[in-house]
């Protein structure tokens, strides 16, 4: 039996951490020694080590709910249910990663167009580019409305 601190450290998350997901239904309760220590089992550990991988790939508390709930309860949920849950989340990423190759090839066009002298910036390549982009991005918002 681990007491909170150590179960904390074991997990690398912090007492606080642990307490948090009690409140929030994910951990249950560690039970209580005679001198009133909460005391945690493997199968806390285990769980514990589920919920922070899962936040490392970035599920949000509510998405690891549902997945503890059907690991909790597999003869009640199907292997089709964890999948719809990770193919959304995949799909999320993929659109942000689309959407940081447009910033980054942005920022290279930027970048090469500067020649980056120690010269005054009244003619900076890079603030006329960005000039000309948010009046193309006003005009373009006028047009639509």
């Amino acid at each position: 039996m681990y007491k909170i601190g150590e179960l904390a450290r074991l997990a690398e998350v912090t007492p606080d951490t642990i307490r948090y997901y009690e409140k929030q239904g994910m951990m249950s309760l560690g039970e209580r020694s005679d001198a009133g220590y909460r005391l945690y089992g493997d199968h806390d550990l285990q769980r514990l080590r589920f919920i922070r991988y899962a936040k490392t790939i970035g599920f949000t508390l509510e998405t690891i709910s549902e997945l503890l709930s059907i690991r909790i309860d597999p003869e009640h949920h199907t292997c089709q249910e964890s999948k719809e849950i990770v193919d959304s989340r995949l799909a999320e990423v993929e659109h942000k990663l689309s959407e940081l190759i447009r910033m980054r090839d942005s920022l290279q066009r930027l970048s090469a167009a500067c020649c980056g002298g120690a010269h005054s910036s009244q003619s900076c390549s890079i603030i006329e580019a960005l000039e000309n982009g948010a009046s193309g991005d006003i005009a373009n918002q006028a047009n639509s409305a």
